[in-house]
């Protein structure tokens, strides 16, 4: 993991942002699948950029870009669609196995910093 961009609060904000425009342009033009695979799929990867997560944004943009191709192109998604979801299940158990999910009290407090100095910094 290298170092994050932004706090865990702003990474979450610009996310959740990002996913409810998304939504709205989904519901305007109605194309609802497989467009859901892109509303989902990218504010996440934004997130995990924003937070240092360099191999899980290409393991998310694998999985729902992939999957949105693959229903857009008529590949044979009922097959590609399982594969790269299981791809994704098995990446982020083998991540938390290894790495542990849980943060240390050194990455607490650095999050508590950051987002102690942006609160600061909007006032």
């Amino acid at each position: 993991m290298t170092h994050p961009i932004a706090s865990r609060k702003k990474a979450q904000t610009i996310s959740l942002s990002l996913f409810l425009v998304a939504l709205a342009i989904v519901s305007m033009t109605g194309k609802w699948w497989p467009g859901m695979m892109l509303v989902v799929g990218i504010p996440l990867a934004i997130k995990q950029y924003l937070l240092g997560k360099r191999y899980d944004v290409l393991i998310t943009l694998l999985v729902f870009i992939g999957g949105f191709i693959s229903v857009s192109e008529e590949f044979s998604w009922p097959v590609i669609l399982p594969v790269l979801f299981t791809l994704g299940a098995i990446y982020v158990f083998c991540r938390d196995m290894i790495e542990g999910s849980s943060l240390t009290e050194e990455e607490q407090e650095e999050d508590l910093n950051e987002e102690i100095e942006e609160n600061q910094h909007d006032k």
